[in-house]
């Protein structure tokens, strides 16, 4: 079974660099440079909440807005300006982005009350979701020789990995040593440096077909991945049968299922669901649900692990996860050779295993454990399985598809990121939460050694239940991906651009 683009569709092609040339390394640089605000973006404000609340005086839940808002608004758009970049413009949409990301994080570093901060926030999520599908469908589109693409997308997948970890890093030395405002202020010269260097990339486009905007699809599909983001990021705190979550869960249910049915029958969805048939597509995109879901939370946990068991402050945690993002980096350095000669399934799924086994080892954390000991290595262990297993989930999870669908398939790739990020946090916090309370039992005043014994048994659980989910992602990788699915997406690489790649079949 193939799958070819819709009648009379087609792309204005972009440049087909290749060569060591300068150009390529600029485009990849620029790129990367606006992605990394994004990211950053995502974590760096943690550590610097306790900062904020003391400067604006908020409330807990206008707190937990500051960051949940961010990911509501990011997730939310994703698919949605995926598309929009390949109808009206990817480089269009990722310029703008970048103005409207600059604008509103300078709004944010001047902010005096939680109102503006919090909506400020909400427009740089939106601004995210604006960049990050435009940049790498740009990378999709621009890049023809093989080995440029697929260092390029390792750069992007690396930024994705570790980001997470440099936003600690960068939140705590930022805060400690200027203030809270400075988390904000240093997109702006970032911002300006993209805005700069702009005509160095490329843009290309939908040029012919259908090119109108399924409204009712567009409508319904990011009010539900709205609603789902909300219920995900809130349902800890509003208890998840309480009735917010379950009327959230339900809006969810509702809309999806509109998006569903006006998909099928638009002339020109949003999400074009024979995308779906081309295998490295919806494996590489089921184990990325599958990746995120597992490590994400890591951070999370491990940052817990460092404040609340081995008392550092946060510009010492912070840094404590600076050999996390050079594990990520040595592990993306190691898989972009690496791909090309023993191709991406088997490189795919021994990062994957690595990351479980590093995951195992964080499940053995003592109540009195040491960072050297007993953090450090787990940590080590799957920061380089995450760097080598991002590469070819971001190459498979991208490539192969027609022109036309660049963004689309761009946007997919960074919602099932969002999306199993949240689900991933959401539901191994549950099972932190309830192993911590068995652990404690009928005990109505544990003293603060039971507690800590408590708590950090709900990690050893959460951190348990991750190396699960890398391990089924290892298994996914193996099981439903043959040679010749890969095949057709590294020899797509190297085609020249009007020619569009055959799905393999399913």
């Amino acid at each position: 079974m193939t799958t070819s683009p819709a009648k009379g569709t087609s792309s204005s092609p972009a440049p087909a660099l290749s060569g060591p040339g300068g150009r390529p390394a600029l485009i990849i640089v620029f790129l990367c440079l606006a992605d990394l605000m994004v990211v950053l973006d995502a974590t760096i404000v943690n550590v610097a909440l306790p900062s904020i609340n003391a400067g604006l005086h908020m409330s807990q839940g206008d707190l937990q807005w500051v960051v949940n808002v961010y990911a509501l608004m990011f997730g939310g758009f994703l698919i949605l300006n995926g598309r929009l970049g390949d109808l009206f413009g990817r480089k269009r949409l990722l310029l703008a982005g970048v103005v409207l990301f600059t604008v509103s994080s300078a709004v944010n570093g001047l902010a005096t009350d939680a109102t503006v901060l919090i909506v400020g926030r909400g427009v740089q999520g939106l601004a995210g979701a604006m960049i990050a599908p435009a940049g790498l469908s740009i990378i999709n589109t621009s890049f023809k020789d093989a080995s440029l693409r697929t260092k390029a997308l390792a750069a992007w997948g690396t930024i994705a990995a570790a980001g997470g970890a440099l936003g600690l890093l960068l939140g705590g030395l930022l805060t400690a040593s200027l203030s809270w405002h400075w988390i904000f202020f240093i997109n702006i010269p970032v911002g300006a440096a993209v805005l700069l260097g702009s005509r160095f990339i490329p843009d290309s486009r939908v040029t012919e077909g259908d090119r109108s905007v399924d409204v009712v699809g567009a409508v319904s599909i990011t009010g539900g991945l709205l609603l789902l983001v909300l219920a995900l990021s809130n349902g800890e705190s509003w208890g998840w049968t309480s009735a917010r979550t379950l009327g959230a869960a339900a809006g969810t249910a509702f809309l999806l299922a509109v998006f569903v049915v006006a998909s099928l029958r638009s002339r020109a969805p949003i999400v074009r669901f024979g995308i779906f048939r081309i295998r490295s597509l919806a494996v590489a995109d089921l184990v990325l649900l599958m990746l995120t879901s597992g490590i994400f939370s890591m951070f999370f946990f491990s940052s817990l692990y460092l404040q609340g068991v081995l008392a550092y402050s946060p510009l010492r945690a912070g840094l404590a996860f600076l050999p996390a993002a050079i594990g990520v980096m040595v592990g993306a350095t190691i898989a972009q050779p690496t791909v090309g000669k023993l191709g991406p399934i088997p490189v795919g799924a021994t990062g994957l295993a690595l990351g479980a086994g590093g995951m195992l080892l964080l499940s053995r954390l003592p109540e009195n454990g040491s960072y050297a000991a007993d953090l450090l290595p787990g940590l080590l262990m799957l920061s380089i399985g995450l760097g080598i297993a991002f590469v070819p989930v971001t190459l498979l999870a991208t490539s192969g598809v027609p022109e036309s669908d660049a963004g689309l398939a761009s946007g997919l790739y960074q919602t099932v990121q969002e999306i199993g990020g949240a689900v991933g946090l959401a539901v191994l916090s549950a099972i932190a939460v309830r192993q911590a309370t068995s652990e404690l039992g009928d005990n109505p005043s544990p003293d603060q050694a039971a507690q800590l014994a408590a708590q950090v048994s709900g990690f050893r659980s959460a951190f348990a239940v991750g190396a699960l989910l890398l391990l089924v992602g290892a298994v996914l990788f193996v099981a439903l991906l043959r040679k010749r699915h890969v095949e057709a997406v590294l020899q797509e690489m190297t085609q020249p651009a009007e020619k569009e790649p055959a799905a393999d079949r399913a």
